[in-house]
């Protein structure tokens, strides 16, 4: 596929700016935007790739999971074509759902998912000033920016809290000309990881209940039996995860006679897979009924932060709620429906609470079974 009415042939350079993806979010943001000349500049992305992008970007189209991050960085209105897993109206897709009047308006240009295609022709058609990628393949990221002849920006947020994904947020704000919003969130994100720390971080270790995550979603809805290790939320609060003592990371399916083992002081469930957990009681009552988080009436809802790609505010409110369910003296004076909106206005630019609340995904006590 070859683009027609693209011209990049203006790399005329008189100097340019690397915007390196190794820099942190406050010298990213020390810095301000050269041009090569009076049309375009160049930016380095997050997989090392020195890409020219016109001087003002005006539209943006995305390849996996970006979306997100543009709407994030303040970008919505600059998204002239998004994924089909973008238009979906999930309420576990805060990001989606906020702006589901103007995404479901736009042309499709990936499918979005774990098994994303790329529409090269609507690209192509659509002619945006760059691509957001999330796709770190170095030789697919050049294949798409050559046979489309669009400047491909690869961003690469895979941690919850870290530099990944503060430098991407501080590059998409570069792009977008929107790093006033994108310094705000970086410091709000670190001011939230400080605060979640401070808060837990000496606790005897003695001291702390024990804690499960079931349900948790990851390639597809999982009953109680579906976990993670290392869950971000938890390792927020310091929370001792009986799941990690397996020495593993990242999603799992764990047998039911481990977790009987463990027996957990307190579960966290998906809200979603209710239905799958109920039926798993309806199989296996007596398993359940002697959990002792179960019998104590500890069981609490944590609203999937995974959906489509990690969607940050949702973490960030998850790991509140689970600090103000674990440990109440810390936490004592977070109202949890008040915080996660804060940490949606920012994100999001807009409340949300009320539709998770709506949606049966917010933030209360679960009876399993019922």
């Amino acid at each position: 596929m070859k683009k027609s009415n693209i011209a990049l042939a203006l790399i005329t350079a008189l100097c340019t700016l690397v915007i390196a993806g190794g820099l942190s979010a406050c010298s990213a943001s020390q810095n301000t935007t050269s041009t090569t000349s009076n049309t375009t500049r160049t930016v380095t992305d997050a997989i090392g790739r020195t890409v020219t992008i016109p001087a003002t970007v005006k539209t943006v189209a995305v390849n996996g999971f970006a979306a997100r991050m543009v709407v994030y960085a303040g970008g919505a209105d600059k998204l002239v074509g998004v994924s089909d897993s973008d238009k979906s109206q999930a309420a576990a897709m805060p990001y989606a759902l906020t702006n589901y009047s103007h995404f479901s308006t736009l042309p499709s240009v990936c499918t979005g998912g774990a098994s994303n295609s790329i529409y090269g022709e609507s690209l192509i058609s659509l002619s945006p000033d760059v691509i957001i990628s999330t796709d770190t393949d170095v030789s697919a990221s050049n294949e798409l920016q050559e046979k489309t002849g669009i400047p491909v920006i690869v961003i690469d947020q895979n941690t919850l809290f870290g530099d990944s994904t503060y430098n991407s947020l501080a590059l998409l704000g570069e792009i977008l000309g929107t790093s006033a919003h994108t310094n705000e969130l970086i410091a709000a994100m670190k001011s939230w990881q400080q605060d979640l720390n401070a808060r837990t971080a000496d606790i005897p270790d003695n001291e702390k209940p024990t804690v499960y995550a079931g349900a948790v979603s990851f390639k597809g809805a999982h009953g109680f039996e579906g976990t993670y290790a290392q869950f971000a939320p938890f390792i927020a609060i310091n929370a001792k995860n009986v799941v990690d003592t397996t020495g593993m990371s990242g999603a799992l399916i764990v047998d039911l006679e481990k977790v009987a083992t463990w027996n957990p002081a307190y579960i966290f469930v998906n809200p979603q897979n209710m239905s799958l957990v109920n039926q798993g009681y309806a199989a296996n009552p007596d398993f359940y009924n002697n959990l002792q988080a179960v019998q104590n009436g500890n069981v609490y809802s944590q609203p999937a932060y995974n959906s489509n790609g990690t969607n940050l505010e949702l973490a960030i409110a998850d790991a509140y709620y689970a600090g103000k369910v674990l440990y109440p003296t810390q936490f004592a004076d977070i109202d949890i429906d008040q915080k996660a909106d804060e940490i949606f206005k920012l994100f999001l630019g807009t409340t949300y609470i009320e539709t998770l609340n709506n949606a049966g995904l917010g933030f209360t006590r679960l009876t399993i079974g019922s």
